[in-house]
């Protein structure tokens, strides 16, 4: 009984987080690292931002297999669902949010410390359920234990790396766009 009302927090802290990340990206001044490249994406094709988390998420953790190899554990595929529930209600709180469209500077603020908050408090609510990581974080702690390096820096390192992949995606798709290119 213990474990399901763990599991309904973190369903709970899912649907916060998601709610943040739509915020976020409604503000229209940038989105979060992990959601950097499907955000790009969704810009340049006919696929939503919560299908495309999904996509990325799906690849996360692919590569988790590859680099945990047999310490790659049952429990890791607990992941799946969680990332298409994930991308679902990143596309539902899109949705609720089609009022959201500020047009002055100081509203994209006050949206995205808005939504900065809520997506703190929804990691905060996932983090306090202790029943599973989103990709992102098991992909990062993946390699930190693997290759023994320490978590916070490892995840630095990994945010900043995606975000460099979503900014040379968005250049290609820019420069693509360009007449005569």
């Amino acid at each position: 009984m213990e474990k399901i009302k763990r599991y309904i927090v973190f369903l709970i802290g899912l649907s916060i987080n998601s709610l943040g990340v739509s915020l976020i990206t409604k503000a229209n001044l940038g989105t979060s690292p992990i959601s950097s490249i499907p955000y790009v994406l969704s810009l340049n094709y006919p696929w939503t931002l919560g299908q495309f988390t999904i996509a990325v998420s799906l690849l996360l953790i692919f590569i988790q297999f590859i680099i945990l190899r047999r310490n790659f554990k049952l429990e890791h595929l607990l992941q799946i669902p969680i990332s298409i529930l994930f991308g679902y209600f990143i596309d539902l709180t899109m949705l609720q949010l089609f009022f959201v469209n500020p047009h002055h500077y100081i509203s994209c603020i006050a949206y995205l410390l808005i939504g900065c908050l809520i997506l703190g408090f929804g990691v905060y609510t996932e983090v306090l359920a202790d029943v599973a990581m989103l990709p992102g974080e098991s992909f990062v702690r993946a390699v930190s234990s693997t290759w023994k390096t320490e978590f916070g820096g490892t995840k630095v390192a990994f945010d900043v790396s995606v975000t460099v992949i979503a900014a040379r995606l968005l250049l290609h798709f820019w420069s693509d766009s360009l007449p005569g290119c």
